[in-house]
């Protein structure tokens, strides 16, 4: 059997836990490690004090992506994907999806730097709120809003503790 990389073949037998790989091994190390993941959402806004077509009521379908780090769990995941989906689809989701962004925000002029802290915020408080998140020390790393496909704002741990 050839365990060389990139030699096709079919596998004949599936590893088993306790057979072929021990719990001890499912963690491979104990490093901070990000993870990443992006939601799209569409939303109507307007800018005030703002000249130019954003002072109009107008609409988007943003793209926003959270890097959150952690330790491995002792089946060696950071953070699982589907706990950030939850986060995102139960504590900041209905705020944002088909919404009026102006009416269900905090409030604040809708620019996607305003936008990106408070997506920053509200992520760390779901994380804070899971049960792994003290034992693994999950934490928002960055969070970066896209307005357009070309545009987009972004704010990073470091400058949200340090300033």
């Amino acid at each position: 059997m050839s365990r060389e990389p990139g030699a096709f073949r079919i596998v004949e037998h599936l590893q088993k836990l306790g057979e072929d790989i021990d719990a001890g091994s499912l963690r491979y190390h104990r490093k901070r490690v990000l993870v990443s993941k992006e939601f799209t959402f569409d939303a109507a806004h307007h800018l005030h004090c703002y000249e130019g077509k954003c002072k109009n009521l107008h609409g988007h379908t943003y793209k926003v992506v959270f890097g959150i780090s952690g330790t491995p769990n002792e089946v060696g995941i950071t953070v699982d994907f589907g706990d950030i989906k939850d986060c995102w689809k139960t504590s900041i989701e209905p705020y944002l999806d088909h919404r009026y962004l102006n009416e269900t925000l905090p409030p604040m002029n809708t620019t996607a730097e305003n936008m990106v802290v408070w997506l920053f915020e509200k992520m760390e408080e779901a994380l804070r709120s899971r049960e792994s998140y003290e034992q693994q020390g999950m934490r928002t790393e960055f969070v970066r809003l896209f307005e357009t496909p070309t545009s987009y704002a972004e704010v990073r741990r470091e400058w949200m503790i340090h300033e």
